[in-house]
């Protein structure tokens, strides 16, 4: 069952998958389409889950679980996945590398890997003041509150050894 991620409660589990790159406008018409077919179909041992997916800055899909009716099981966990990889096939994209750090730098979103990341931070092109975004909040409440930060508030600190 779908509803609107702003109206599910706080403790709703959020997972966060960062897009290699940006969408254009009609693929994230047709993702947001897509989701929302999944999602009326998405269910944990016979119990449909109250859930909703968004995108982001183009760049990333966002899926929102309410638990609090039904925990999302690793059969769920395993259906969303697939439908995950799924998207990445359809569209050519990557959704799952964990490697990718992404900051913003005034109004666009940029990805690289860590270790250019590093290497920018490093050679002062980024700062403690650059916004990042931590794809690792769990829930509603962190993602409004703790998914995009400054360098020097996120777990991103500490990988350039500082």
């Amino acid at each position: 069952m779908t509803i609107s991620y702003k109206n599910l409660p706080d403790n709703t589990r959020v997972c966060v998958y960062q897009c290699n790159r940006t969408l254009t406008s009609a693929e994230v018409t047709s993702i947001k389409s897509q989701g929302q077919e999944f999602l009326l179909r998405w269910s944990a041992h016979g119990a449909k889950l109250n859930a909703d997916l968004e995108v982001f800055y183009n760049k990333f899909i966002v899926l929102f679980v309410d638990e609090e009716q039904a925990q999302a099981s690793g059969c769920s966990i395993d259906k969303s996945v697939r439908f995950l990889k799924s998207l990445e096939k359809e569209f050519d994209i990557s959704l799952l590398n964990r490697n990718l750090v992404a900051y913003k730098d005034g109004n666009r979103i940029i990805s690289c890997t860590r270790e250019e990341f590093i290497d920018k931070v490093r050679g002062g092109i980024l700062n403690e003041n650059t916004i990042l975004f931590n794809n690792l909040v769990s829930t509603k409440k962190e993602f409004g509150t703790k998914w995009e930060v400054p360098l020097k508030n996120s777990w991103h600190y500490e990988l350039i050894g500082r």
